[in-house]
């Protein structure tokens, strides 16, 4: 055994991580994380808008 290997029988230098600096260029990344912002920022928009009308009497629990 002389050089190092990821437990599948391949060097570990073969199946290298991309670095956070290239992920971080790739824009799927961005698109994704603009969904998941969207999408919670409309989720809790429409959380405190219930919870505003309830409060005021505008909605019946």
């Amino acid at each position: 055994m002389t050089g190092t290997t990821d437990g599948d029988g391949g060097a570990a230098d073969d199946a290298r991580r991309p670095s956070v600096a290239a992920v971080a260029r790739d824009r799927r990344v961005w698109l994704i994380l603009a969904v998941v912002a969207g999408l919670l920022v409309c989720c809790c928009s429409a959380v405190v808008g219930t919870l505003v009308a309830l409060s005021s009497g505008l909605l019946t629990a």
